[in-house]
């Protein structure tokens, strides 16, 4: 199984409201990329080289009134490889984490975003490819 390589969290303002839901803060960008660079998400996509050697799911909040947290489950093939608990603060928060991928790790992907309620925010489907 690919474990967890990052989990990060840094403060930076994002614009453009891409959800709106019943949470207590806005999921403003979520994204697969292969590196965060500056505080941005570069070379985002749907689909990955293994040679990629590593990927992450960046996500962006706002409205935020109270610390709290989300987790970002990994999912390969429907079976869950990892799960991180990643904190968010008042009032804007963009944090990720990342895998380590191995030749093993290719196939369908999703990371599902879940707040502290145990409500599904966001799914993000991906691939890991040669």
């Amino acid at each position: 199984m690919s474990g967890l390589l990052a989990a990060t969290v840094f403060s930076h303002a994002q614009d453009g409201i891409t959800s709106t839901d019943s949470h207590p803060f806005k999921l403003i960008r979520a994204v697969m990329c292969e590196t965060i660079d500056g505080f941005e998400p570069k070379f985002i996509a749907a689909a990955f080289s293994i040679n990629t050697g590593k990927i992450s799911c960046f996500t962006s909040f706002d409205g935020i009134t109270e610390t709290t947290y989300i987790d970002h489950k990994w999912f390969r093939r429907d079976e869950l490889v990892t799960s991180k608990r990643l904190t968010i603060k008042p009032p804007t928060w963009s944090t990720y984490s990342s895998i380590q991928l191995r030749e093993a790790d290719k196939g369908p992907w999703r990371v599902e975003i879940w707040d502290a309620q145990s409500q599904l925010i966001k799914t993000l489907r991906f691939s890991v490819t040669n």
